[in-house]
């Protein structure tokens, strides 16, 4: 049996099971556990209860018996109480236990936190405007201008902008580190990918010229055994390009686009920055609706659920390190922070999400929203259109991951608009 209160975040649920109930348990973990022994005499899983436990002492059940005695009273708590959430896995602590008397323990947890939301009429955001500069077109432009930049090898030495060839091999006090060769390497002299000072000694190279250039790596640099340690690279200047850029004007515009003048590319360039701004101010719309509606509900988080989260978010941040070859070892090195440094800073952001996701959930909840099938294909249909597929090619290309994902994005957007109807 059982008894149950609440104690600010947490429940306390105190389990008491009789001799007659502590004996039924030991007795169903020997039959779940008799097959592992082998008693001389007996065939393996045919010893009685007494003879194992007078080879391997009273207490070989116990410890199976308490847990088996602890997770149904657990369960059946449960189950007896559907409004209670627990919020990770429960502490134990025995009280008390004598085989004649029977057990009395206590099983503390934290529980998902009770909250009311908000009016949503009191919920005050204002959506941001979308203004779109002309500096902003012409920088747009610029970028489609450097992309469509031709390379052009001249026979002169190297400029501040320029592109070279190089062949280079690093050493750092007479000896080869890894990573530090390289042959046909083409960098853009200014843009400091390298370590400083590396692209400024290559200007004035020409085409054919060898030289040692002397750097010194930086104290934060990622591999311990080169930081702030003085480098040669011998290098080689194999190759001298000048980047030259088209100029802007009806005929460009009429071979690389579908416009023909550079009016019309300006207007439409204009319209699909409107519409990128439009998306991203509705977005951080969204986003500043449920902080305030998760504010004005005065959630409180266990310690454990926040906890929770920040290591979830520091596992999803090193699984995306290592596919770019990183270690968050290494990362945290180069940053000079220490793990648990890492996770204080993550603290704020792990309850801000949980937060949200409460809100979203009880929302949903509260107003029952679900997803028709009609919801859903509008949904497909929208994704099949971006990929210029049939809704049909494009229903038989996902996964049911795939789907559940495309589910959780519908009804997403109804609980947003939703939301959006009650604070207009």
């Amino acid at each position: 049996m059982y008894n149950f209160e609440k104690k600010e975040k947490q429940g306390i649920l105190k389990i008491t099971a009789n001799s007659e109930q502590w004996n039924n348990a030991v007795e169903r973990a020997y039959e779940a556990n008799k097959g592992k022994f082998n008693i001389q005499g007996f065939r393996k899983g045919k010893a009685p209860r007494r003879v194992i436990e007078q080879n391997y002492g009273d207490t070989i059940f116990f410890d199976d018996a308490f847990n088996d005695i602890i997770s149904q009273e657990y369960n059946q708590f449960l189950n007896e109480n559907t409004d209670i959430i627990p919020v990770g896995q429960p502490k134990v602590e025995m009280n008390s236990f004598t085989v004649d008397q029977g057990l009395q323990a206590t099983l503390t947890f934290d529980m998902l936190p009770e909250f009311k939301l908000p009016d949503f009429k009191t919920i005050k955001v204002k959506k941001g405007k979308v203004e779109i500069t002309e500096k902003q077109i012409e920088d747009e432009i610029e970028r489609e201008r450097v992309s469509h930049a031709r390379y052009v090898e001249e026979d002169k030495a190297v400029e501040n902008g320029d592109f070279a060839t190089i062949d280079f091999e690093g050493s750092v006090d007479g000896e080869k580190f890894e990573g530090g060769s390289a042959n046909d390497y083409r960098i853009e002299i200014g843009s400091h990918t390298f370590i400083d000072g590396f692209e400024d000694q290559i200007i004035g190279m020409k085409k054919g010229d060898e030289k040692d250039i002397n750097v010194t790596f930086p104290d934060n640099y990622p591999a311990e055994n080169l930081k702030s340690k003085p480098a040669v690279f011998k290098t080689t200047l194999k190759k001298v390009e000048k980047k030259v850029l088209p100029e802007i004007n009806d005929k460009y515009i009429a071979d690389t686009t579908e416009y023909e003048t550079v009016e019309e590319y300006k207007k439409a360039m204009k319209q699909n920055l409107e519409n990128i701004e439009k998306e991203k101010v509705e977005r951080e719309f969204e986003v500043k609706v449920l902080d305030e509606i998760a504010e004005k509900s005065n959630i409180e988080l266990p310690a454990s659920m926040i906890d929770h989260e920040v290591e979830h978010m520091v596992e999803d941040f090193e699984h995306r390190l290592s596919h770019q070859g990183m270690t968050m070892a290494g990362y945290l090195e180069y940053l000079g922070k220490t793990v648990d440094q890492f996770k204080e800073e993550r603290r704020e952001d792990a309850e801000k999400n949980i937060k949200t996701r409460l809100v979203l959930q009880k929302i949903i909840s509260e107003n029952k929203i679900s997803v028709s099938e009609e919801d859903l294909n509008d949904t497909l249909a929208e994704y099949a259109t971006r990929y210029n597929m049939s809704m049909e090619e494009f229903k038989k290309a996902l996964t049911p991951n795939d789907f559940a994902y495309f589910e959780n994005n519908a009804i997403m957007t109804k609980v947003i608009n939703f939301i959006k109807s009650k604070i207009a």
